[in-house]
């Protein structure tokens, strides 16, 4: 292609293109007739832009015709008082610096496309969380989620149309299949059991919810029946530029597999995979120690995550990845 052709094709501005979901991005966004330019940590991650310059942002955004943000720390982390404020500043404030990019711009996008996430609901055992009945939960991530979208969808756009993606966790390869294809291979992919344990804050709320007692609630126990909300990458980018095409998407949008797992069900999916006949339980006890020395959080599999994408299914939009085992299968051998 000629520099003159390149110049004419609509141009997509990625934050955050050199995560997981970002990357898988850049070649189909090639292949739909943009032209990519990314905004991310210079110099290390390679973007054309960096978070540290807001003049260059503005100046990439102003006349693209597409604007997609993913940035955010991961949360595969311990909470402590620094990996919150990290994993807060990551996403909130990246989003108002865009926020106020594209309101300053002569040339506004036509389309942003920020990432939220399914965590926003609460944890739910007995019915699925939709975009217009699911209920808002409490705690840390939670916040963020709250404190994300709320900056995303500060303020009147009126040239731009917004999308903001509750999205589940999305398999592929990324943190969260890896950390438990890896428990799954070394023979603890069983159900991981909810149980007592001792208080800590590090869960509580942010901001103004930052106050709390040294208490987690105890969810009820789920004897490894917790809901496992997830997508398959594939959907994801299918979903964008489902979005991208239909003009009446706007909002909030469950991007989740129809197909609802649970626990038990995920880490025998897991198991098959890898081609580990046995899959040893881990009661809460078991695995917060594990957690300690993994530096994770136990939220990732013990809250129960049921989102239900509504929207994007009356709007027309078929997932192709809805069974589990299917999936982990695909993406592990």
């Amino acid at each position: 292609m000629t520099a003159e052709e390149t110049s004419l094709r609509p141009t997509a501005v990625i934050a955050g293109a050199s995560g997981f979901i970002g990357t898988s991005l850049l070649a189909p966004l090639e292949s739909w007739g943009y032209q990519v330019r990314t905004i991310g940590r210079a110099p290390t991650s390679g973007a054309h832009v960096s978070w540290d310059d807001p003049q260059a942002i503005a100046a990439a955004i102003d006349g693209a015709d597409l604007l997609i943000n993913f940035a955010g720390r991961s949360v595969g982390c311990r909470y402590t008082d620094s990996n919150r404020r990290d994993i807060w500043d990551s996403r909130v404030l990246t989003t108002r610096t865009l926020n106020d990019a594209v309101r300053a711009a002569s040339a506004p996008p036509r389309l942003w496309i920020n990432s939220s996430t399914a965590t926003v609901y609460r944890h739910a055992m007995d019915r699925p969380q939709t975009e217009t009945d699911g209920d808002i939960g409490e705690g840390f991530s939670v916040d963020v989620a709250k404190g994300w979208e709320h900056e995303f969808f500060r303020g009147d756009l009126p040239g731009t149309r917004r999308v903001a993606l509750r999205m589940a966790i999305v398999l592929g390869d990324g943190a969260a299949l890896n950390m438990l294809a890896t428990a799954a291979r070394f023979g603890a992919g069983g159900p991981q059991l909810e149980g007592r344990w001792f208080g800590h804050t590090r869960y509580r709320g942010i901001g103004p919810n930052a106050s709390g007692p040294r208490v987690w609630r105890r969810h009820e126990l789920s004897h490894g029946r917790q809901r496992f909300s997830w997508v398959h990458i594939d959907d994801v980018v299918r979903a964008i530029r489902f979005i991208d095409d239909h003009e009446e998407m706007t909002g909030a949008l469950n991007v989740s597999s129809p197909g609802i797992s649970d626990n038990t069900t995920l880490m025998a999916a897991l198991r098959r995979a890898v081609r580990m006949p046995i899959g040893i339980p881990a009661p809460r006890w078991l695995l917060e120690l594990g957690m300690m020395v993994l530096r994770q959080e136990s939220e990732l599999v013990l809250k129960s995550r049921w989102a239900y994408p509504k929207r994007l299914e009356e709007a027309g939009f078929e997932f192709r990845w809805t069974d589990i085992r299917a999936a982990t299968k695909s993406l592990l051998r």
